[in-house]
């Protein structure tokens, strides 16, 4: 089997139930997640070799979250126990105009106070062929951001593939705090996933005529701003997903990439959604499997797209998708039929 390797903070997600408000809800239901975990989770539904570090507490709220993780096929050998507590994250579901929140509850998680020494990077990339993380994992904390460009050097120098999906939170740092960081992060990156927001606030490129909020595509905009990318950090491709947001309820979802020959765009999926969190990360996985299967760079573009896709109907973090589910969708078949 491929040895894949993440590396992030998995976190305690509280949700109201339903499309419950905050202020209305007198239960959470509690489920597990976070940005490199996810990746982790569908890499080994996929059927790949996949080892999520972290540091968790040894309490029994961190070997719940160790056991979530094994509970998908997902190795946990090289996570470090300690530290007092586990992060956690408040999620309210939107609907329609209403947009969804998160409200974090992450300072002084085990992750964000662990130290470089906690992990031992030669035994962790020993064999692995792909390396991921993602933008927040340095966010955390100045030690998270020692401990990501520690792992992402010693991938380098291990000959692993390193993707990372930039990922920006403006609840963790701003844009100067964030492009001090990331921009010296790329020179260990030969995949980079991400918007163009995160382009934007994470690596200082501001695209013309890209509006986030509008809920239309540029596509001209795009090409512009991924083949700069390209030609400032090197890297192998770049790939951003594009989201057409109609409402909280119903978003058009597609993505593309260029490779530094050519720029692909995928076909667009109308998703009607349960369940928006992580489908960044499912894309980013998507993507991932396809490239490590040896497709094409379109090919990969519309199996991770299709994944993406797919993940907006599940609710919690984790995409619980196969490879087969995937490659139907891929094929054509979005009728949504009772499978008998």
């Amino acid at each position: 089997m491929t040895k894949v390797v993440t590396m992030g903070e998995i976190m305690l997600r509280l949700s109201t139930p339903g499309f419950e408000r905050f202020v209305q809800a007198n239960s959470f239901d509690a489920i597990y997640g976070g940005g490199e975990a996810n990746v982790a989770v569908s890499l080994a539904n996929y059927g790949f070799d996949s080892y999520f570090v972290t540091k968790l507490p040894e309490h029994e709220i961190g070997q719940a979250a160790v056991n979530e993780l094994r509970r998908y096929g997902v190795n946990t050998d090289y996570i470090a126990r300690g530290g007092e507590r586990v992060g956690i994250y408040f999620s309210e579901s939107g609907a329609s105009m209403r947009p969804s929140k998160v409200v974090y509850d992450r300072s002084n998680s085990s992750i964000a106070e662990a130290i470089v020494e906690d992990f031992n990077f030669e035994e962790i990339f020993k064999d692995a062929k792909w390396f991921h993380i993602s933008g927040i994992t340095p966010a955390i904390s100045k030690s998270g951001a020692e401990i990501t460009r520690a792992a992402m050097k010693a991938a380098k120098e291990a000959g692993v593939m390193v993707s990372i999906d930039l990922n920006y939170r403006k609840k963790l740092w701003t844009p100067e705090e964030a492009q001090e960081v990331m921009r010296d992060l790329m020179q260990y990156v030969d995949v980079c996933i991400g918007n163009e927001e995160d382009a934007s606030l994470s690596l200082g490129f501001t695209p013309k005529g890209l509006d986030v909020t509008s809920g239309k595509i540029n596509i001209e905009g795009y090409k512009q701003i991924l083949k700069e990318m390209k030609e400032e950090f090197g890297f192998k491709y770049v790939a951003s997903s594009l989201r057409e947001s109609y409402s909280a309820s119903d978003n058009g979802w597609s993505a593309c990439i260029y490779d530094g020959k050519e720029f692909y765009q995928s076909k667009k999926y109308d998703v009607r959604i349960v369940d928006r969190v992580g489908g960044g990360d499912s894309f980013a996985s998507g993507l991932i499997c396809g490239l490590l299967d040896g497709k094409s760079t379109s090919d990969a573009l519309e199996f991770g797209v299709a994944a993406s896709a797919l993940k907006h109907t599940i609710k919690g973090d984790f995409n619980h998708m196969s490879r087969s589910e995937v490659q139907t969708l891929v094929d054509g078949d979005s009728s949504g039929r009772v499978q008998r």
